[in-house]
């Protein structure tokens, strides 16, 4: 497939800069698959279409404070770190700018109480960081470390806790699981109060997840790595909610992308964690859930392929052209789909 077959304009103003005050009021685009209809709610109306027995899975990763300035011991000049991955507790995968500015080998002071030193780098602004110290054991890094949100986003929310989900948990995400966002602590407690069971799985979002393709052929392009976690108490219920005829809806791309990476031959889900480059683009075949909710997402990224893949082509299309044309609020902070 050529990736222009994943490219639309979006009108800038649509583009959300900030989360609504009450989030599950967000906008609900709701698209049935198998009658190709679509139909317009909020987000609570998501009660609507969930029933005893089903299951519900959402990611509880915890987007990381990772974003943090520091100075170069031997010039002072200014380097901008965004830690995008733990390998021990003082050594850190990074994007930081501008690269030509450090070189292998060089400190930077990050607070009073810690350091790091550039170990590896390549061209592309990733490297390898070895710190002082375990850095979130320090309250001074603690205090000036940031969330890094996403660069379309102009202003970063005065309520850092809008950019993380309200059951968010387990820390290790550069990005947040955004559909996910739109649940407040009553909607969930609604939603078990309907005899729904919800459940959890961990995938740690890398940047790479809203980043578009840049290769003409989808085909040609190299998945990055992400690190899950399912649960044997996740595999049990949806495999019991697929026995059972009951539906499981999967929060967002991330725990769809999960629930795939853990399919056996027989089509139900093995417990398990690990890593998983899984690139799921048209066409493509779902075991893992039955519903799915989303946001609308950025032109040519792998998020939008896998909802195509799921929807079909035309089907999101049609969507995404309704969506722009009744000025739904697109991205991070934007409304959601449910996909049927």
């Amino acid at each position: 497939m050529n990736i222009r077959d994943f490219d639309y304009e979006l009108p800038e103003g649509l583009i959300a800069q900030t989360p609504l005050e009450q989030r599950d009021l967000a906008r609900l685009m709701v698209v049935d698959r198998a009658a190709g209809t679509i139909e317009h709610g909020v987000f609570r109306d998501l009660l609507s279409y969930l029933h005893p027995h089903d299951v519900v899975v959402v990611n509880d990763t915890r987007v990381n404070e990772a974003s943090f300035s520091c100075r170069k011991d031997s010039t002072g000049a200014t380097i901008d770190v965004l830690l995008t991955g733990r390998r021990s507790p003082t050594r850190f995968q990074a994007l930081v700018r501008p690269l030509k500015r450090l070189h292998t080998g060089e400190t930077c002071t990050v607070t009073s109480d810690v350091s790091l030193r550039l170990l590896e780098r390549n061209d592309d602004g990733d490297a390898m960081l070895e710190f002082s110290r375990d850095p979130y054991t320090s309250e001074e890094f603690r205090a000036i470390a940031r969330v890094q949100i996403p660069p379309y986003i102009k202003q970063f929310p005065r309520d850092p806790g809008a950019y993380q989900t309200v059951y968010a948990r387990e820390p290790g995400s550069v990005a947040a699981p955004t559909a996910g966002l739109h649940f407040t602590p009553e909607l969930l407690d609604n939603v078990r109060g309907l005899g729904v069971d919800i459940e959890h799985v961990t995938l740690d979002v890398g940047l790479g997840t809203f980043q578009p393709v840049r290769v003409d052929t989808v085909e040609d392009h190299h998945m990055h790595t992400e690190r899950f976690t399912l649960p044997e108490e996740t595999a049990r219920a949806v495999n019991a909610a697929r026995v059972n005829h009951a539906a499981v809806t999967a929060i967002g791309t991330t725990v769809a992308r999960t629930l795939e990476s853990c399919i056996n031959p027989d089509g139900t889900v093995r417990a398990g964690s690990g890593e998983t480059s899984i690139f799921i683009y048209p066409p493509h075949e779902f075991h893992g859930f039955d519903h799915l909710v989303t946001n609308f997402h950025l032109p040519k990224s792998t998020l939008l392929m896998l909802v195509g893949a799921y929807m079909g082509m035309d089907l999101m299309w049609k969507a995404y052209h309704e969506a722009i044309s009744e000025r739904y609020r697109f991205f991070s902070f934007g409304d959601a789909m449910l996909i049927l």
